[in-house]
Order: C-alpha cells, then sequence, then structure tokens
C-alpha cells in the first residue's frame, strides 16, 4: 500500500482550515507523519505544488519516494476550499493507497481488514439533518444558477433519513482506487468547473466537508446499490466504528493512531509533546524546522 500526502500551499500561506498554533508546530508534525507512517509503508508520495516542494523537500529534506506537483494546477482556485488538493491527490492514485493528513501519525500499520478494503476511512460522523453542513444552501445556490449537482449528491440529500453521515478523512484510500478516482475528480470538478462559479459565489461559507466527507459517503452509498454501476457493491471499512471509539484513549493507543484534530493543533499542551518529541528524535530536523520557521514565515 502506498502512503500519500497532500499539501496545497496556498490555504497554509492564506491560514485556511484549522491553523497550528505556530508555523514551526506545523513542521515539526510533517516530520513525524511521515516518519511514523514510512515504517509501515515505504512507498511514500507527496502531491503538491512548486512551492509545496521547495518547502517539505527542497529546503525540509523530508523523502518521499515520489513527489508530484499536479497541485500547481490549482494556482487561479479559491484558497478557502482548502480540501481541494486532498481530493485532486485522490484523484490521481493508480495503484491501492492511504492518504494520511499531516496531523494524522500511525504508530502501527492498518489491521489487515482496514488496509484491504475497498474503501477506507477514519470513522463515521453523523449530523442531524437540521445540522445539514451547508447542504441546502448549496442546493438553493445551484439551483437558483441553474447548475447541477452530481447525481450522488441529489440522491443522498432526497433521502427523509433522520441523520447524514459523512466519512472522517484523516485516513482515506483504499484498493478500489477507480471508484475513488471518480469520487475524488466529481467532488474537484464540482469546485473548478467554471459553470458553477456563478452557484459557488451565492454560497456564504465553503463547506469542505460537505464536499470531502458527505459527499464520500454519498458516492458509497449511491454506488453500492445502484445496479448499473460500475462501482456497484464498493462499500467502506472504518479504523474506528464510531466517532466515539476514535477519540477513546484506549482504543487509539490499541490501534496506534493519533489524529490532532480540530483545535487540538493549537494546544500548548500539544505543541511541547511535538517539540520534545523531534528534538528527541531527530534532533537535526527540529534546527532545520527552528531555522525555516523562523526565517520564512
Amino acid at each position: 500500500m502506498r502512503a500519500v500526502w497532500s499539501f496545497w500551499s496556498r490555504p497554509y500561506v492564506a491560514t485556511k482550515g484549522w491553523p497550528w498554533a505556530n508555523p514551526l508546530h506545523h513542521l515539526l508534525a510533517w516530520g513525524l507523519s511521515v516518519s511514523a507512517a514510512r515504517r509501515h509503508y515505504p512507498d511514500t508520495a507527496l502531491v503538491t505544488d512548486l512551492a509545496g516542494r521547495r518547502l517539505l523537500v527542497d529546503t525540509l529534506g523530508l523523502r518521499f519516494a515520489s513527489v508530484s506537483t499536479e497541485l500547481e494546477r490549482l494556482n487561479q482556485a479559491d484558497p478557502e476550499w482548502w480540501a481541494l488538493g486532498k481530493l485532486v491527490a485522490y484523484s490521481i492514485q493508480d495503484r491501492p493507497f492511504v492518504h494520511i493528513d499531516t496531523d494524522v501519525f500511525l504508530w502501527n500499520p492498518l489491521p489487515p481488514d482496514v488496509a484491504e478494503a475497498e474503501v477506507l476511512a477514519q470513522c463515521p460522523e453523523y449530523h442531524h439533518r437540521n445540522d445539514e453542513r451547508g447542504l441546502r444552501e448549496i442546493g438553493n445556490a445551484f439551483s437558483e444558477c441553474g447548475s447541477s449537482l452530481p447525481v450522488e449528491w441529489e440522491w443522498a440529500v432526497s433521502r427523509e433519513d433522520t441523520f447524514l453521515r459523512e466519512e472522517n478523512c484523516g485516513i482515506l484510500g483504499g484498493c478500489r482506487v477507480d471508484f475513488l478516482r471518480h469520487y475524488g475528480r466529481t467532488a474537484a470538478g464540482l469546485i473548478l468547473q467554471p459553470e458553477n462559479a456563478a452557484a459557488w459565489r451565492r454560497v456564504r461559507q465553503k463547506s469542505n466537508m460537505a464536499l470531502e466527507q458527505f459527499f464520500l459517503s454519498a458516492c458509497v452509498d449511491f454506488h453500492r446499490y445502484h445496479p448499473g454501476s460500475p462501482y456497484r457493491g464498493v462499500h467502506v471499512k472504518y479504523l474506528f466504528p464510531t466517532w466515539a471509539d476514535a477519540f477513546n484513549p484506549n482504543w487509539s493507543t490499541r490501534a496506534g493512531y493519533t489524529h490532532l484534530l480540530g483545535d487540538a493543533k493549537s494546544s500548548p499542551v500539544v505543541g511541547r509533546r511535538l517539540e520534545e518529541r523531534i528534538r528527541r528524535e531527530d534532533p537535526e530536523y527540529f534546527h532545520q524546522c527552528e531555522k525555516v520557521a523562523r526565517n520564512v514565515f
């Protein structure tokens, strides 16, 4: 299995998404995330842009088996869509893979049943339909502009379920790379296609979670049961069966998995532990990160 990371530099420079307490911690996390996973998955890949390659590879010296600058084509895209780089990374994979967020650390390899799954994700998330992650606003905007949402999206929102499911994409991948390419291309295209620009201008807040996590769930469920789909029967396997399990210390310790979700990245305690660990395990990388954080950011 290939371990994949992505870094679209524009949202980071524009401080979109969930920020780290300071640039040093972001750089340290890169080193720890890559070194932890590389012990289990030596076929490592980075999908980034030219600025990202200069920072992570040329300056910090992070080692990947392959580096793609595919995200250079996003130079004119809106950095509010900070998940867009991930979607493009999913869409260009050609072998079984696991995409790992920079704030995720795989201390152990994934269990065989997860690593061999058609689609794998961290855990399911459920949200009450009244808290629908901007889906109604997006639907109204596209309808008013005469634009079309993907058939998987329309099918999912038309259901009368009380709760909407998303797939948490702290890790995301699987063996059905054809399906994952379809999902990634479709989601990225929804953002990038010029004919959708007028609809997106009507949407007040860009819902990255809707495009990445809700749409993945919609694609899985739609194609799993559609009799004419080339992806019929596709299903998702989770590292953790529930959201609560993912953040239960006993479960995460057994799994050998840490995800610094949301504002955990800005915690002073987490920052100190990260600094202490990298200073102890890789002092040369730590000092290089200090130098870069001081001179570049």
